[in-house]
């Protein structure tokens, strides 16, 4: 069950795999993510000191659930990979000049879990062009609805 995409992933992106990851969290912030008070839009992840990062990642608290803490709405989370991933990742961030974006969030057997999409940057031309081809798609289902 999805919880949230980056639909601006896909604007500025294409996607070449997608992974999932676990995320370390914390209690305030899972209750914020159930309760919908996630944003995504300007997220990335980042390799540090061998493990990758979301980065950018905004969740709101919720007030009722972080009265005895000090919240950091966005805190680097730490995900979670097999190593096997994450050697693969590495491997093609570092040399063929990926990036690594956070396409959505969704549960998977009542853990949050978040795919993880191994990106190449658009041109502005390609964005056009995908555009392009959406409302093409969409004028050919209108006509063939049209018909039958």
């Amino acid at each position: 069950m999805s919880i949230l995409q980056n639909r601006k992933a896909f604007h500025d992106y294409f996607i070449e795999d997608k992974l999932e990851a676990g995320l370390v969290l914390e209690g305030w912030e899972v209750k914020a993510i159930r309760a919908g008070r996630v944003q995504l839009k300007e997220s990335y992840v980042n390799w540090k000191g061998g493990a990758f990062w979301l980065v950018g990642s905004h969740i709101t608290p919720l007030p009722t659930a972080s009265t005895h803490i000090k919240p950091d709405p966005v805190r680097p989370r730490k995900l979670l990979m097999n190593q096997s991933e994450i050697n693969k990742l590495i491997g093609k961030v570092e040399r063929a000049g990926y990036t690594l974006v956070a396409l959505d969030l969704h549960y998977n057997k009542g853990r949050i879990k978040a795919e993880v999409g191994l990106a190449r940057g658009k041109k502005q031309h390609d964005k056009r062009q995908s555009e392009k081809d959406r409302e093409w798609d969409r004028e050919k289902q209108r006509m063939m609805r049209d018909k039958g």
